[in-house]
Formats: structure tokens, C-alpha cells, sequence
């Protein structure tokens, strides 16, 4: 079980010393969201945010990519830096291409899903991900309200990966506390995306907070 903590909570002033002080309490992935204003309706990072993150932290860098044509931009984040690339199907019209694009630059890849989109759309590249993102809000803000119908989606994808022998991992984002992380944790998800709960008073305390519901 993985903590993925997103730093789009964090201060945008000191991203140094949040991302240092997430690794200190224990964080496995540090979640970066990029957002371009088009296939979200926020704006937040791009990759020279990645490549400043990059050299005072030995965590994961789990970019987000909420942009449209995604595919475009893998080279500059692989040269920034970053560890893995998710890709929203909803963003391109080549999302088999787009993965082999991410597998071919040496970084881990994974597909994303809205809570609007079925599990259909993504079986086809199942074998070729590292991971795949259940989103359980609507992508762009931060803050927002779990929505528990996306469980059944953590399900399925857990039952898929059983029968077909895939070792993909499931990742969740959006809404994630110390409650609804037991509810990801018990339909199968294996990495936790959580933003403003660990954020909102103190960083390490929730963290561990987390990781103990989680144990």
C-alpha cells in the first residue's frame, strides 16, 4: 500500500520543503497535477515544476496529466524528470499509442478514467500499463467530496487484474481521507492520492494517520 500525497495542497512558496518534508513522513509517490486550463478548467504546473522537485526528493514522481493531447508532452517531462506519466483516455484519441509513447521514453505509465467512463475504454491497454488511476472526483479542483460510486470501478479493475494475471497497480484520487481511504483499500486499490486531508493541519500526523487506517 502506497501513500501518494498530491502536492497541488501543498505551498505553492515552499514546494522544497513540503516535498521534503512529505518524504520525511513517508510518503511513497509524490502526486503532481498538471492541468492546462483546456481539458480541465484549472490551471497548475508544467514541467519545469518537475524538474525544480526532482533533485530534493527520492520519491516517485507520479505525474498527472490533465491536458489535452497528452502524447505531446511526454518527452519534456521524461527529460525533467518525472517517474510516471498518467494519461486520461478522455484526452486522446490514441491512448494505446500514447501509452507505447511513455513505455518507449523509460517511464512507468499508467491510464487514467474519469467517474464518467467505464471500464471498457481501457481494457485494450490493461496489459501494456503499470497503472491504472481511478479518478473519484471530476478532475481540475482540489477539496472535493469522494464519490463512492467509483468503488465499484477499483472493484472490477481488481477482479480483472486477478483473472488475467496482470500486476498493474490501481491508484485512487480525489476525496481520499481516513475513511474513504479503508473503503479504496478493501475494493482493491493499492495506491492512495490525498491532498488537502494531509495538508490541513499536520502533514505528518495525517499522514500516519492514513497509513495506519491503511494497516
Amino acid at each position: 500500500m502506497k501513500l501518494a500525497p498530491s502536492i497541488l495542497a501543498a505551498d505553492f512558496g515552499n514546494f522544497e520543503r513540503d516535498a521534503r518534508r512529505l518524504e520525511a513522513a513517508g510518503a511513497d509517490y509524490l502526486h503532481i497535477d498538471i492541468m492546462d486550463g483546456h481539458f480541465v478548467e484549472n490551471i497548475s504546473f508544467g514541467a519545469d515544476v518537475v524538474k525544480a522537485i526532482r533533485p530534493v526528493t527520492k520519491c516517485l514522481l507520479d505525474c498527472h496529466l490533465m491536458v489535452e493531447n497528452p502524447e505531446k508532452y511526454v518527452a519534456s517531462f521524461a527529460q525533467a524528470g518525472a517517474d510516471s506519466l498518467s494519461i486520461h483516455v478522455e484526452a486522446t484519441r490514441h491512448i494505446h499509442g500514447a501509452i507505447q509513447k511513455v513505455n518507449a521514453a523509460g517511464l512507468r505509465s499508467a491510464v487514467v478514467i474519469n467517474p464518467g467512463t467505464d471500464i471498457s475504454s481501457i481494457k485494450h491497454v490493461l496489459e501494456i500499463v503499470d497503472m491504472v488511476l481511478v479518478m473519484t472526483v471530476n478532475p481540475g479542483f482540489g477539496g472535493q467530496k469522494f464519490i463512492p460510486e467509483c468503488l465499484e470501478k477499483v472493484r472490477e479493475l481488481s477482479e480483472i487484474r486477478q483473472f488475467r494475471g496482470l500486476d498493474f497497480e490501481i491508484e485512487v484520487d480525489g476525496g481520499v481521507d481516513n475513511q474513504t481511504i479503508i473503503a479504496c483499500r478493501d475494493a482493491g486499490a493499492d495506491v492512495f492520492v490525498a491532498g488537502s486531508y494531509i495538508f490541513d493541519g499536520n502533514v505528518e500526523e495525517n499522514i500516519a494517520t492514513l497509513r495506519a487506517a491503511l494497516n
